[in-house]
């Protein structure tokens, strides 16, 4: 299932940052990485990752959901601790415009379909997706991967 962070603290799932094993969780992935567990980031983690289920989280509704729970954290924070969290590679950053971004925890590549009428990002099935082939990348550069946002809207 996925869950999402982009409607509020309504979405959070079952991790609670206060959750012991949405904590044990939380300090298990950021060890991975080899990010420290600060008090905020295992808080964060624990929201995102806690429940063991995978989501698209924006940093608004990771916000929201960051002050439901209890903890108090700064918009600015959450912002550059999934930024940290993309650079540590727990993370990937799925832009669908240029005013909004998901953080999606699941690592593999995969399709989405982002819902227009929603504003909603989920995963779309891999099984169907072929890409031929792709241009050619400009000298002295190398694709680092691609991205595939399927936009829908209902009819």
């Amino acid at each position: 299932m996925d869950d999402s962070f982009d409607t509020g603290p309504a979405e959070a799932g079952a991790a609670e940052a206060g959750a012991p094993e949405a904590t044990r969780r939380a300090v298990a992935w950021l060890g991975a990485a080899g990010l420290r567990p600060t008090r905020q980031r295992v808080a964060l983690a624990a929201l995102l990752v806690g429940d063991g289920r995978n989501r698209h989280a924006t940093a608004e509704g990771l916000y929201a959901a960051s002050a439901g729970s209890g903890e108090r954290v700064s918009l600015a924070t959450v912002y550059n601790t999934l930024r940290a969290f993309c650079e540590a590679g727990l993370l990937q950053e799925v832009t669908v415009d240029a005013t909004r971004s998901y953080f999606d925890t699941r690592l593999d590549d995969h399709p989405h379909f982002y819902w227009e009428d929603t504003a909603e990002l989920t995963d779309a099935p891999s099984a169907e997706l072929v890409i031929a082939r792709l241009p050619p990348p400009p000298p002295g550069t190398a694709v680092a991967r691609v991205d595939v946002v399927i936009r829908l809207r209902r009819a």
